[in-house]
């Protein structure tokens, strides 16, 4: 479990989460977030959420359930398939991890590996900027295992 003072995600996150868990509903934490979990020495100030279906009325009934509203957007949206560096949810779901944010709650987590050919394919100053941190983490959880 990684280090209070170094958890992405604040207690009304981490309330949501466990919600959505307790809901049984198919998500996983993607992202630079999801890398931080695993080791990554990044800083992000949000967090990225992947469901298998933003129409299941189970999301927005978690939020409701810790006093948060559920927006759907549209901005940025999430593209996956070849050449844009993730696979189709299943895919991606059935090879994520569970990582311990708390003593009561496990999310699932796209691998770090993931996250950095997700940053690779997105190309962006901002997601470049993340490479050398993403590669470092992933040769530290390497050298450690």
């Amino acid at each position: 479990m990684p280090d209070s003072d170094k958890l992405p995600l604040s207690d009304e996150e981490v309330a949501l989460l466990r919600e959505l868990g307790r809901a049984n509903v198919p998500f996983m934490l993607v992202g630079l977030a999801a890398a931080v979990l695993q080791g990554a020495d990044a800083v992000t100030k949000d967090i990225d959420l992947w469901f298998e279906s933003i129409a299941d009325p189970r999301v927005a009934e978690a939020a409701r359930k810790v006093g948060a509203t559920f927006v759907r957007r549209n901005d940025p949206p999430l593209f996956s398939g070849p050449g844009l560096g993730l696979r189709d949810f299943r895919s991606e779901y059935a090879a994520s991890i569970e990582v311990g944010v708390t003593s009561d709650t496990t999310l699932r987590v796209l691998p770090i590996e993931r996250v950095l050919a997700s940053k690779r394919a997105a190309g962006r100053p901002k997601d470049k900027a993340v490479i050398p941190a993403l590669e470092a983490a992933i040769a530290a959880i390497k050298e450690s295992t």
